[in-house]
Formats: C-alpha cells, sequence, structure tokens
C-alpha cells in the first residue's frame, strides 16, 4: 500500500462522516467515504455505508427519519461494492459518474453517453440524484437519474414500467438480505406490457403474485388501492411511447414507499411519526389466493369460501381427488362443451381480472360491442370492460383459459364468462341477470332454507339426530344437520367464539361414514395402529381408492378430545400449506368422532429423532430442512394465514414426517386464533407439554406468538442435539438440555451440542446458526425473542445479523412418575430466574 493510500486511510479513520454543506457535486469535486450530500431540505442523504466494514455502497438513505438502522431507498452499485472503505464518488471528463477504488479504477459507473459541458450532480428532496448541465432545471432535459434504476423500492415520482422510445424498462428487485447485502436478491416486481399490462411479482424465473390490470381506479386484484384526498394518489399511464405506473402523495409531512424484500413480500411502508416505525400499510402475497394459479384455470379463489377453491359455474374439477383434499393447482374443465351461436354469459362480480397477458385489447369498444364481438368469435373465452369508471368502457376479450381469478367480498370489477346456455340456467343474454329473477331467487332461497331448518328440528326430535352416511367417502358440506348434531354434543358452539371467527356454518369438510373408516382401518386393529395419547388413538388406514390416511379416534371419555376435535375442526379446516398436516375429513356417529388426515409415511419426528437406532437416518442436511420446513410453517400460522393462530404444543411428537422427509405440523387441539392486533392472551387452564412451555405460559398463563417461539427454540436445540430436553442429565439435575446448551455457548464450545451420530463437519456454519437460532427463541424474556418471520429470515441466509442471546427460561427437576402429556396430575418444580412455583396439572 503506497503512502498516499496510507494517508487517506488514516485521514478517513480520524474524522468522522461529514456533510458537504450542498447539495450538488462539481466536476473539480468528489465524494470521499466519509462524506455525505444532503437535498436541499435535508430530507435525503447521499453516502457510502456499509453493515460489515468489508463492503461499501454509494447508497441514499432518508435523513429525516430516525430509525434503528438507516432507511436505504438506492444503491448505486450494489453488485459491485468497494472492498474497503478507500473509494470515492467523482465525475469524469465525459460527464460519467464513477465509483473508483484505492487503485483508482472504476467499480460502477453511469454509463450515459450524452456529451456534457458543465455537469453537476445534485440529490433532490424527492431522492432522485439527477446529472445535469450546471445551468439547466427542466427534468425532462436530465443526461441521468438515479429515479430510471430503481433497486428495491419505489419512491413518489419514481415510474415503474417501460418506455418503448428508448426500450428502457424500470423495476424493483430485492436485495439479497434485507438490512444486510444489498446485491440484486431472487424476487422483482415487474411491469408486463403485454396484452392489458399488469404487474408481476417474480421469484427468478417463477410468478407468484399478480396484481391484475388497471381498472381506472384502482389495479384489478389490490382492493385496498383506494386513494385518499391530499395523501397517496396513484397513477397508471399508457400510449404507444410508455407505460408505467408511479405514485404521488400531496402531504409533504408524509413518508410513503413501496419496496420487495429478500423473503419475496412487496410492502406498501408508510413512517409514523408518532411511533418512529414503518407500519405496514399494505403487503402481497398476503393470503394463499394471492398465489398465482392458486386454483388453475377457471378456477375461483376466495379465502371466505371452504375450500378456497371453487370452479366457475358451469365447470367442475379436473382432478376431484385432488380437489378433496384441497388441491385445487389443476383447475376445473366445462361440464358443458360450446356450440358458438347458441351460449350465453355467466355474469360475475367482484373479481380479480383473469390474467391478461394474451387477451385482445380495445379501449374505444363499449360493453355491448365487446360482448356482441365475443359472441361472434367462437374462440372468446370471456370479457370485461379495462375500465370501471363512469360506467365502464373499454374491452378486454380473452380467447383461451381464465387463469388466476380471485373473488372478493368487495372491490374487483365484472366479468362475463362464455358457458353452454344449459349452464347459464336462468341467467339471461350477456350474463345480465335481472334484478326481479334475481330478488325472486332470494325469497325462494330463504324459504327453502327455513323449511329445510324446520324439517332438521322434526328430525332431530324424531331421531335425536342420528346421522345418516352410507356408501364410501361422501363428499358433504357441514350441513344443518350436522351441526346441529355438533352443537347438542357439545363439540361445536351455537354462538360465535369468542376469538370472532364465523360459525362453524360457513364451513365445508368432507364427511366419512363410520363403516368406512372401519373398513379402512381393519376395524381399529392393532396392527394398523400408529400411536396413542391423551386425546386417543391414531391408526393407519386405506380407503378402497387405494388412498392412505390416519385416523385419529378421540377417546369417548376424554374431556381433553372433544376441546381438541373442536379446535381441530375449526382451525385447520381453514388452513393450507405445505408444512401443515391436511385433514381431508371426520366422521361423527353418535359417541364416535375422528378426524382423517392425510397419511405421513415417517411418522413422527420423535420416533426417528430419540430412537439410538434410528437417529443417524436424520442426516444435518434432512435435520436443517426439518428445522426451516418447521419455521415456515409457524410463519404461516403467525402471520400469512387467515388468522393468528398460536399452536400451544409445538414439540417432536406434533412434527410429522412425509415420504420425503418434508416436515408437517400437526395437532391443532390446544391452538387458539388471535385476533390481527391481539398480542397476548391469559388462560386459566394451561395445557401442553412440559420442557416445551415458555415460562410466561408455564408460570402465569400468558401466551402469545412468542410462546410458540420459544417451543420452537426448544425443538431447534432438539433436533440439532438428538437429545430430549426434559430428561436430560439425569445424573445432574441442575441442567437440562437448554440449560446445558447455554453453558456450553457461554463457554465458547457450542459446537459440542450437535448430536455426534452424525456428521456436520462440513456444515459448521449451519449447526452454529441453528444453535444461536435455538438460543435466541427461548430466551427468558418473551420481549427478547424473535418473530418467527426473523428466525426464518436468520435460517436462511449466512450472512443474516444474529444478536447475542442472553438466559434461556427453563425447567428444572423431573419426576420419575411423570408423563409428557400436561393433563397428568404429576407436580414438576419449574425454576425460572430463580422463582420456584409448584404446578399440580393446571392453573
Amino acid at each position: 500500500m503506497g503512502g498516499s493510500t496510507i494517508l487517506f486511510s488514516f485521514f478517513l479513520l480520524c474524522f468522522p462522516k461529514l456533510s458537504i454543506s450542498t447539495n450538488t457535486l462539481t466536476k473539480s469535486q468528489s465524494l470521499q467515504t466519509n462524506q455525505t450530500l444532503l437535498s436541499p431540505n435535508a430530507i435525503f442523504e447521499l453516502g457510502f455505508f456499509s453493515y460489515t466494514n468489508s463492503t461499501w455502497y454509494l447508497a441514499i438513505w432518508y435523513k429525516t427519519i430516525h430509525d434503528t438502522e438507516k432507511t436505504v431507498v438506492w444503491v448505486a452499485n450494489r453488485d459491485t461494492p468497494l472492498q474497503n472503505s478507500i473509494g470515492f464518488l467523482k465525475i469524469d471528463d465525459k460527464g460519467n459518474l464513477l465509483i473508483v477504488n484505492q487503485s483508482h479504477k472504476p467499480v460502477w459507473s453511469s454509463n450515459h453517453s450524452t456529451p456534457i459541458t458543465n455537469p453537476v450532480l445534485e440529490l433532490l428532496d424527492s431522492g432522485n440524484l439527477v446529472l445535469r448541465e450546471e445551468n439547466e432545471n427542466d427534468p425532462t432535459r436530465f443526461l441521468w437519474q438515479s429515479f430510471d434504476y430503481p433497486t428495491d423500492t419505489l419512491l413518489p415520482g419514481m415510474k415503474l414500467g417501460w418506455n418503448f422510445d428508448t426500450g428502457m424498462e424500470k423495476h424493483i428487485t430485492s436485495w439479497r438480505v434485507t438490512n444486510q447485502d444489498p446485491s440484486s436478491g431472487d424476487f422483482s416486481f415487474k411491469l408486463d406490457c403485454r396484452g392489458l399490462p399488469e404487474i408481476f411479482l417474480w421469484n427468478k424465473d417463477q410468478i407468484i403474485y399478480r396484481s391484475g390490470p388497471w381498472n381506472g381506479d384502482r389495479f384489478s386484484g389490490v382492493p385496498e388501492m383506494q386513494p385518499v384526498t391530499d395523501s397517496i394518489k396513484f397513477t397508471f399511464y399508457a400510449d404507444q411511447h410508455q407505460v408505467y405506473y408511479t405514485f404521488s402523495i400531496g402531504n409533504n409531512s408524509l413518508f410513503s414507499r413501496l419496496s420487495v424484500n429478500s423473503v419475496g413480500q412487496l410492502q406498501r411502508l408508510t413512517w409514523i411519526q408518532s411511533t418512529q416505525v414503518w407500519n405496514k400499510f399494505w403487503y402481497a402475497p398476503k393470503d394463499q389466493c394471492d398465489n398465482y394459479r392458486e386454483c388453475g384455470a377457471y378456477g375461483v379463489c376466495d379465502t371466505n369460501a371452504s375450500p378456497v377453491c371453487q370452479c366457475i359455474t358451469g365447470f367442475r374439477p379436473r382432478n376431484q381427488p385432488a380437489w378433496n383434499l384441497r388441491d385445487g393447482s389443476e383447475g376445473c374443465v366445462r361440464k358443458t362443451g360450446l356450440s358458438c351461436g347458441s351460449d350465453r354469459f355467466l355474469h360475475m362480480q367482484r373479481v380479480k381480472l383473469p390474467d391478461t397477458t394474451s387477451v385482445f385489447v380495445n379501449r374505444s369498444m363499449g360493453l355491448v360491442e365487446c360482448g356482441d364481438l365475443c359472441q361472434r368469435n367462437c374462440s372468446c373465452t370471456a370479457y370485461a370492460n379495462i375500465e370501471i369508471r363512469n360506467g365502464g368502457s373499454g374491452c378486454v376479450m380473452w380467447v383461451g383459459e381464465l387463469l388466476d381469478v380471485r373473488g372478493y367480498p368487495s372491490g374487483g370489477q365484472d366479468l362475463y364468462v362464455r358457458l353452454a346456455a344449459s349452464d347459464v340456467g336462468i341467467e339471461g343474454d350477456s350474463g345480465k341477470t335481472s334484478d326481479t329473477i334475481r330478488d325472486i331467487g332470494i325469497v325462494v332461497g330463504v324459504a327453502g332454507f327455513i323449511l329445510l331448518a324446520l324439517g332438521i328440528f322434526i328430525l332431530w326430535k324424531k331421531r335425536k339426530l342420528q346421522p345418516i352416511l352410507k356408501g364410501k367417502t361422501e363428499k358433504r358440506g357441514f350441513s344443518e344437520r350436522s351441526q346441529d348434531f355438533l352443537i347438542n354434543e357439545g363439540v361445536l358452539s351455537s354462538d360465535r367464539e369468542q376469538s370472532g371467527e364465523s360459525n362453524m356454518d360457513d364451513l365445508e369438510l368432507p364427511l366419512f361414514d363410520f363403516n368406512t373408516i372401519t373398513m379402512a382401518t381393519n376395524n381399529f386393529s392393532e396392527e394398523n395402529k400408529l400411536g396413542q395419547g391423551g386425546f386417543g388413538s391414531v391408526y393407519k388406514g386405506s380407503l378402497k381408492e387405494g388412498q392412505h390416511i390416519a385416523v385419529k379416534r378421540l377417546s369417548k371419555t376424554s374431556g381433553q378430545g372433544i376441546e381438541e376435535f373442536k379446535n381441530e375442526v375449526k382451525l385447520i379446516v381453514k388452513l393450507q400449506h405445505r408444512n401443515l398436516v391436511r385433514l381431508l375429513g371426520c366422521s361423527i356417529q353418535m359417541d364416535e368422532k375422528m378426524l382423517v388426515y392425510e397419511y405421513m409415511e415417517n411418522r413422527s419426528l420423535d420416533a426417528i429423532l430419540f430412537d439410538k437406532a434410528k437417529k443417524s437416518s436424520l442426516d444435518w442436511q434432512m435435520r436443517f430442512n426439518i428445522i426451516c420446513g418447521i419455521a415456515r410453517g409457524l410463519l404461516y400460522l403467525h402471520q400469512d394465514s387467515r388468522f393468528r393462530i398460536i399452536h400451544r404444543d409445538l414439540k417432536a411428537s406434533n412434527i410429522l414426517l412425509d415420504k420425503e422427509m418434508n416436515p408437517k405440523i400437526s395437532d391443532f387441539g390446544m391452538a387458539r386464533i388471535f385476533g390481527t392486533d391481539q398480542i397476548e392472551a391469559n388462560t386459566m387452564r394451561i395445557v401442553g407439554t412440559y420442557g416445551y412451555m415458555s415460562p410466561e405460559y408455564a408460570m402465569d398463563g400468558i401466551f402469545s406468538v412468542k410462546s410458540d417461539v420459544f417451543s420452537f427454540g426448544v425443538l431447534v436445540l432438539e433436533i440439532v442435539s438428538g437429545k430430549k430436553n426434559r430428561g436430560f442429565y439425569l445424573a445432574n439435575k441442575e441442567l437440562n438440555l437448554l440449560g446445558h446448551a447455554w453453558k456450553l455457548w457461554i463457554e465458547g464450545n457450542a459446537w459440542e451440542l450437535s448430536d455426534s451420530s452424525i456428521d456436520t463437519l462440513n456444515s459448521a456454519s449451519e449447526v452454529q446458526r441453528c444453535i444461536q437460532v435455538g438460543l435466541l427463541c427461548v430466551q427468558e424474556r418473551a420481549e427478547d425473542r424473535p418473530t418467527m418471520s426473523s428466525v426464518v429470515l436468520m435460517l436462511s441466509s449466512d450472512t443474516a445479523s444474529m444478536s447475542q442471546p442472553k438466559n434461556p427460561g427453563f425447567c428444572l427437576g423431573t419426576n420419575p412418575m411423570e408423563t409428557e402429556s400436561s393433563s397428568s396430575k404429576q407436580e414438576e418444580s419449574c425454576t425460572v430466574n430463580q422463582v420456584t412455583v409448584t404446578m399440580l396439572d393446571a392453573r
């Protein structure tokens, strides 16, 4: 290293980051790594930053927002960082912006080709960094601007879309690791200008979310997108020269941005001055129906339906067995073939229009002309207005399958789908069902419901509501008769649950005949028995169609089993995630209550993990995949499902493994639903399993998402070590697994915790990371524990920043008579922070 470089390095170390007094940089100046530019009103700042002190980036961030970390909105050299703090930004002789390293070699350039005489670089209050001639202030004549090259964030005034004259495309791409690595990540949000333009969220080359086309007021698939006076105004513009989406803010005191993060979530964030935090105003994907093509061709996804996938009227599931198992990805097919001239159109309301990348578009046509044109074109499958304002205008026609349709209780727009005349029923031409016919239908429907309810009541009085379920598996919803039976048995409440979720009358779940289950399990034979718990027994079964199932037969005498049945039916029937076990149906006949699940070929995790002869079959990669899968399933329960669900009994025996060793969380009998704004709750009846309970739950009955995080942390340490938390170190009753892990951690020997039966030498950093995540999750104070979104991020990246764990909360002591279930009447002494209490079952 030369003497000048050493002196320069010394200068950087001795002097803190300095702000240049103006917001401009001229050709004769340079911006060093310890200097910044401020916008005129000090809203934004330009400078170099680093998270690791090993890679440095030129970036723009909010100056007026004092968050825990810089809110970076643009990065110049995101994929070509400086390798140390020695470097600078300058304007070269050709008018290009250059970032130069310690060897005076460029690592990044603006690469514009327009000649420039007196270049000036200026940071504007909009957050736009512009290069212009010294006396030129016309934005249309800027020679270069950062707004043309977004990174992960769209600011007010930025455009997302295409300029057809220059061929320039503008989109946003996630960081590799949020708040750690700004290099280009896997997720991008791009406008597709084919057909009727709309914006897609991509994971590499796979679409994961679609906005729907712009309908004049908002994107068809974003009903929440409502403009607010003097606040956020959304704009979509399209002509022969360009197509783009942008937004503006009328209130200068409001900060809002659109970004895509490193885990693939699109977020509208708004700064709340009073609380000094970024509020997630809107995000996507936010539920199952936001997943692209969730219900396949001609399927409609609706989160208020169960199952969420429904076929458009006139269509039936393409794969009925898969549809019965709540897998609608193969979509639907027509019930009746089309005959062109005699076809009619079904009027669908409040839907996100299907994928519009391959459609016919005419902006001058009205809806009637559009319908006539579609009627005459035998290839046309559906049509709609382009815009919905002022009664509607424009024509969009589909000539292929209708993909990615979603229904909404409000929002969306009208769609007219081509059907055979016999499938449209009472609907008239062009799908315009008359109000009179609709009203008559409503009256008839209500009258029919009343008569049906009266008939069910009489049947209940006469036969004591004995279910009549015949033959093999019969797919039926929770009819009024079945629901009355469940209420009569005390399984369901006739009132709404305190948590606010809807009653069971809006759920649909296949009912299995008792005889079908008996035959499938060989009359519940011992050789078909998979296991037993406080709720009853689980049996393997095989239906006539060859499908394997697992049947949970609730004990007739177990009150816990009744509660479990109620919870399981209410919760898991509405949940669909690859890391949650799938409930296929139930069987209710007199005092027999059974739940039917998908069969897991590799049983439960504890049956392998804690078996000396089998545990070696779980190599480290399998264990790590299991940890990550459980984390994703728990994140779905806590954040991404329709309800916020606290499992309350997460443990190794409730993690099931399929034939590919993918983990699935099971047993929702003790779970509780939280409101979206609810943080914690208190219970007078503590349920769960000792060894997995968080201190605040075991001692005070307080449970939250953080109590599930604690259980997850215990599970992580068990998977890494291959040892149970309870019963560990029986010879030394001062430590259980958590205590032992903590002792090794503070001694710097955490590596010793890993299971000696497997080879983890080549995955040392991954093992170390899992141990640290586990210890962070089992910290004594709930507020110190991370959320599951943070856990997933820490597990998914070896560069994610992690804090040092604090001492865990853990129970000491054992009882030789104890069982795993908290419903046993054994005593156990629990010590948390030197406070000892004794619990008898539940408090």
